[in-house]
């Protein structure tokens, strides 16, 4: 998929630097008013007797007789779930790469014991979903209207008649604590052991990161950074208002390359594309890189502009996963190596 978002929404399009974009944040600007958050669910250990419910970050309540225990989720929401020892029958999303291994949005899922739906944008095997008799439908959401991330707009209708109900968790315009709080919430609903010190252990070590990137930002705070997304024709430079990683990270201190406002407006918000040849008008210290299969990677980047940049050069150039994986388990590591990367930068632009 190569055409530009602004003639339809593309894989790449949508799924550029500024984190993705829902199909509604494509064609309209974002305007919609926020997602709020609901209240935390209730329930007991999967398959066991109910009631069970969940209210959404659309405010809308999820309920069953009983704890689902025949789950489909979206790749990062059933990778994050695992993390909590909530396991999933089906999934759909960037599950397995060409090779068959496991897409980095799989997290450790076992991606050959779960059934793929779809393994791009817009597929979704509605007679495969409906064979595995589900009880629950759970996704992210990138926009304030409530489209619920990879289940196709022209088939919604036809997936929510199956009759599982839908759960969606925001991760648009807020910041990483509040969706990973929420994701942990849904886990305990569905009988994940929260309490456990594994869990602990997890947060403590965000935690901990989220201090380390906040004294990094604060010992450097020239070192400025560059969140990007590589394409064939265009390169995407993020803004950090819509992103739950960077909207997390700018307020822990970072100093962001921020493209202005009237940059963003074509893309909603999310990114300003940017020819090949005009790579270098922002001037970056350190470069976070779209880390998806979905965008090319730094070592297969083959353009002249883009090797001559000071903070390619100076190998100043990590990995960035505009979708986080919403456990304390994943997230912490991404804070660590931006922190990192501050405290080793050396300032080049």
């Amino acid at each position: 998929m190569s055409k530009a978002p602004a003639t339809r929404p593309t894989r790449r399009g949508i799924l550029t630097a500024g984190g993705a974009l829902g199909l509604g944040a494509v064609l309209a600007a974002c305007g919609d008013e926020k997602a709020k958050s609901g209240g935390s669910g209730s329930g007991a250990p999967a398959g066991k007797a109910g009631p069970w419910s969940f209210k959404d970050d659309r405010g809308q309540t999820a309920k069953a007789d009983k704890v689902p225990s025949n789950i489909v989720a979206f790749v990062g929401v059933a990778a994050a779930l695992h993390d909590y020892g909530v396991d999933v029958k089906g999934v759909f999303g960037p599950t397995k790469t060409k090779d068959g291994k496991a897409d980095v949005q799989a997290g450790d899922l076992d991606v050959d014991k779960v059934t793929v739906l779809g393994n791009e944008w817009g597929q979704f095997n509605i007679e495969k979903y409906a064979a595995l008799a589900p009880d629950l439908l759970v996704t992210t959401m990138f926009d304030g209207a409530g489209t619920l991330w990879y289940v196709p707009e022209e088939s919604k209708k036809k997936i929510l008649a199956v009759g599982a109900p839908s759960v969606g968790i925001s991760v648009y315009d807020r910041q990483m604590p509040e969706p990973l709080q929420r994701m942990l919430e849904l886990a305990k609903s569905l009988g994940a052991d929260t309490a456990s010190a594994k869990t602990a252990q997890a947060k403590k070590r965000f935690e901990e990161a989220a201090a380390r990137l906040r004294a990094a930002a604060k010992a450097k705070p020239d070192i400025k950074v560059l969140a990007g997304s590589a394409s064939q024709d265009v390169f995407y430079v993020s803004g950090t208002n819509l992103s739950i990683d960077l909207e997390y990270f700018k307020a822990l201190g970072v100093n962001f390359v921020e493209p202005p406002a009237s940059a963003l407006k074509a893309s909603g918000g999310w990114f300003e594309n940017l020819s090949w040849e005009n790579v270098d008008k922002y001037k970056a210290d350190v470069i976070m890189m779209d880390n998806r299969t979905s965008a090319i990677q730094p070592a297969d980047i083959t353009e002249a502009t883009w090797k001559k940049l000071p903070a390619v050069k100076a190998g100043q150039v990590i990995a960035r996963n505009p979708e986080p994986i919403l456990s304390y388990d994943k997230c912490a590591p991404l804070l660590e190596d931006l922190a990192k990367a501050i405290e080793t930068a050396k300032k080049v632009s």
